[in-house]
């Protein structure tokens, strides 16, 4: 199957396009700097340079797809606003695919996006997953809800280089799952009727607090964390000031988000039926503990090595000085 990964160089994309590529699937990636995503070509990946936001280049990217799976999100860093990307350039990717007589469409969202109507993103997505249902595409949402690998940088880093850890509110427990077993999904989904024109969640194997999070590190890496707390009033304040400056759009609109993440309501959803219908093992997805476990085997072995070199290096001078001293 031929297949258009759009957002190919993100966290989550880059995972689908290599589970596609392993599964001998032809992919070819929609990028806006192709130096951008030299990794992808090399992978075996073909890479056509285009923008959501720019209709004119979607035509060619669709030439002889067979499906699209749809991961792109706006960054923090990106010039482009939230509304910009998640919104109009989603709307212009479904309307060049039906025009492009490609049917089939798979379509990140997020978990209970229904629910949280004043933050921007999951309200974008929700009309996104109305958009696409009444587009007439044979697509598969894949409701998600955090990412493992956003953890490192938001807990294990700080811990281990003994940085604050930001807490916001109530700590809300989140079902992170590994971007490497979403991919799984994504591609598995092409090969399941079932799985058409449905919305399904698919989230990791428990939800996790803050205080676990932090715990699970401390534990793994001998160290202790500093925790900071922050109010949404302070963070309603600056969102207010970050409106105000077109560089902080996006990050205003993620400022929106710590709303969903302070609100204390798990975000989980129980996965025993889409296990069954997508005919994966649950056993064989990655836990927290277990992708937390090898991050810090990885990185204290690294720590070790290093540590090792400078103290040889220390032998090797003091070793010298008794020498010179002959002399």
């Amino acid at each position: 199957m031929k297949l258009l990964v759009v957002g190919a160089t993100g966290t989550l994309g880059r995972q689908v396009a290599r589970q596609a590529l392993d599964e001998d699937h032809e992919v070819r990636c929609l990028v806006r700097n192709p130096n951008k995503a030299t990794f992808l070509k090399e992978w075996g990946a073909e890479l056509v340079k285009g923008d959501l936001c720019d209709k004119s280049t979607l035509p060619s990217a669709l030439e002889g797809v067979d499906a699209v799976i749809d991961a792109a999100t706006a960054r923090i860093t990106d010039n482009l606003s939230v509304r910009e990307v998640d919104w109009e350039g989603k709307v212009n990717l479904i309307q060049a695919t039906k025009a492009a007589g490609v049917d089939r469409y798979i379509f990140f969202s997020i978990l209970n996006a229904e629910k949280y109507p004043d933050v921007p993103l999951m309200d974008i997505k929700r009309c996104t997953e109305l958009f696409l249902a009444e587009s007439g595409l044979n697509y598969t949402v894949l409701q998600l809800c955090g990412f493992m690998q956003g953890l490192i940088a938001q807990y294990a880093i700080p811990i281990l280089e003994e940085q604050v850890v930001w807490i916001t509110g109530e700590s809300t427990p989140i079902a992170y799952m590994n971007t490497q077993d979403i991919a799984k999904f994504a591609i598995r989904a092409l090969q399941v009727p079932a799985t058409e024109k449905k919305t399904f969640p698919v989230v990791g194997t428990k939800a996790w607090g803050a205080y676990e999070i932090m715990n699970l590190c401390e534990n793994l890496s001998g160290k202790t964390s500093r925790i900071s707390r922050v109010s949404l009033t302070v963070l309603g304040l600056m969102r207010r000031i970050t409106r105000f400056c077109e560089w902080g759009q996006n990050t205003a609109d993620r400022l929106t988000f710590a709303q969903v993440l302070a609100s204390g309501k798990p975000l989980d959803a129980p996965m025993e039926e889409v296990y069954e219908t997508f005919g994966l093992d649950p056993k064989e997805t990655t836990t927290l503990e277990e992708y937390m476990k090898e991050y810090f085997s990885r990185i204290m072995k690294k720590l070790k090595e290093i540590d090792y070199e400078k103290n040889k290096g220390k032998k090797k001078k003091k070793g010298k000085v008794p020498y010179r001293n002959q002399f």
